[in-house]
C-alpha cells in the first residue's frame, strides 16, 4: 500500500515537473518580435493585448490632452511605450541594463 502510494507520488511529481517546464517554455510576451507589433495609433487595450499589464505606468492630464508612458520588463528586456489620448505615439525597445 505504501509503495503504491509512493508511485504515484512519483507521477505526480513529474507531471508538475512537466507542466512547469512547458510554461518556462513558453516564454515571455515582453519580446523584440511583439514590440514590432507594435503600431503607432493603437489603444493601450490594444497594447495590453500583445504584451500583457505593463509593470510600471505613469500619466498626466493637461487642458485637453493625455499623457501616459508605460514600461514593460523582463529578464533584461525594457519595452517602452507613450501615449498621448490613449494612442501610442512613440516606442522604444532595450536590452540590457539601462
Amino acid at each position: 500500500m505504501a509503495l503504491r502510494r509512493w508511485s504515484h507520488l512519483r507521477v505526480l511529481v513529474l507531471g508538475l515537473v512537466i507542466c512547469m517546464s512547458l510554461v518556462s517554455c513558453a516564454g515571455s510576451k515582453i519580446s523584440q518580435e511583439n514590440f514590432e507589433k507594435i503600431q503607432t495609433g493603437m489603444s493601450l487595450a490594444q497594447v495590453i493585448a500583445i504584451l500583457g499589464e505593463p509593470t510600471e505606468s505613469s500619466s498626466v492630464d493637461v487642458a485637453v490632452f493625455s499623457g501616459t508612458v508605460s514600461k514593460w520588463q523582463a529578464e533584461g528586456v525594457t519595452i517602452t511605450i507613450q501615449f498621448v489620448n490613449g494612442k501610442v505615439v512613440a516606442k522604444q525597445f532595450s536590452k540590457g541594463d539601462r
